[in-house]
């Protein structure tokens, strides 16, 4: 058979990565679209996935991206009508679920995101099925499934990832002390319309407490200031999670990578304005995630602090029980997509 995978952010590019070479493995032929959006294309180059470029993200508003969503829509047509896909697929999922109604193809929306809410408007209807996390909080089709597990157990799943430390140090983990990721983001993503981030004096207090007890690296979807750069992560886009699990905790604006560190058993702090069900299970359930809504920097302060102060072995015991009650998403994933969307 043949499957269609609609790339759209860097994050994608993992989630996929190993239901892609599962479906290989059996057979399978892949055609994989993509987006031009931060290192979503050089990670694609990387791994040496071929891929079409059908858009590039050039900034958020409602404005940019209706225009983006047309432009798309049309150019996943023409490749759909041509290759004549069994199955596409998708997170987050709009242009497969608006082109899988228009030409019949079943579309397959893997998402956790609830407060995409117009994004998910304009999707989940369209959708031949729609797979969430059980965790997931937000209005749902009846046409939805959910699994044990969370999105970033498809590439992270100790089935499919076991940290380097050689590799962690080549990327710039220092092994003489401990290690802080810190993640920045633009919020001009669709799901972060009205939404707004750190200031750059909260990013800075922050920083400068994090750096006399240890050596910080930032990763930022935008330039950092002068004096911040560098703690800029300058290691190679694909490594990144070598070093992430050799860190003694992770603090950012970033619920995906607050859930990678989550699943790699390192305590993280995610502040943000608004929530995700993924990582308010993760606190709640395994208590590997601080979730901080209304936050100031002596308040993150704290937080760090109040991780500092645990033992490290409370975090293996938290992460083993998180890995015993969650399944490898990578070949649920595959299984679902070669099943194309059938209900279970």
């Amino acid at each position: 058979m043949k499957f269609l995978i609609d790339i759209n952010h860097p994050a994608h590019v993992h989630f996929f990565r190993h239901p892609m070479g599962l479906l290989a493995e059996r057979g399978h032929e892949l055609i994989v679209t993509s987006r031009a959006k931060e290192m979503a294309l050089p990670l694609l180059d990387e791994l040496g996935v071929r891929h079409v470029v059908l858009s590039a993200h050039k900034g958020g508003g409602l404005l940019a991206l209706g225009q983006e969503l047309v432009r798309r829509d049309w150019a996943l047509w023409q490749v759909a009508r041509r290759e004549r896909p069994d199955a596409m697929a998708a997170i987050g999922g709009t242009f497969v679920a608006h082109v899988g109604r228009l030409t019949g193809i079943p579309s397959l929306v893997f998402y956790d995101t609830e407060n995409a809410t117009l994004q998910n408007a304009i999707t989940y209807p369209f959708a031949r099925r729609v797979i969430v996390p059980r965790c997931y909080q937000g209005h749902l089709p009846s046409h939805h499934e959910r699994y044990d597990g969370y999105h970033e157990l498809s590439y992270l799943h100790p089935n499919r990832f076991q940290p380097d430390r050689g590799l962690a140090e080549r990327n710039g983990l220092d092994p003489t002390r401990d290690n802080f990721f810190v993640r920045t983001v633009s919020w001009q993503a669709n799901h972060d319309l009205l939404e707004t981030g750190w200031s750059v004096s909260l990013l800075r207090r922050l920083v400068s407490w994090l750096a006399e007890r240890g050596r910080v690296h930032i990763s930022s979807e935008t330039p950092l200031p002068e004096d911040l750069a560098p703690f800029a992560y300058r290691g190679r886009v694909g490594d990144v999670h070598h070093l992430m699990a050799h860190c003694r905790l992770f603090v950012g604006e970033s619920a995906t990578m607050a859930s990678e560190c989550a699943v790699l058993g390192v305590p993280a702090i995610y502040a943000a304005h608004t929530g995700r069900g993924y990582t308010d299970e993760q606190e709640s359930r395994y208590g590997l995630v601080s979730n901080l809504r209304q936050f100031h920097a002596d308040r993150l302060i704290d937080a760090v602090s109040a991780i500092l102060q645990q033992p490290a072995n409370v975090w293996s015991e938290r992460h083993g029980r998180l890995l015993a009650e969650t399944i490898d998403v990578a070949s649920y994933v595959a299984n679902r997509i070669e099943q194309r969307g059938a209900a279970l």
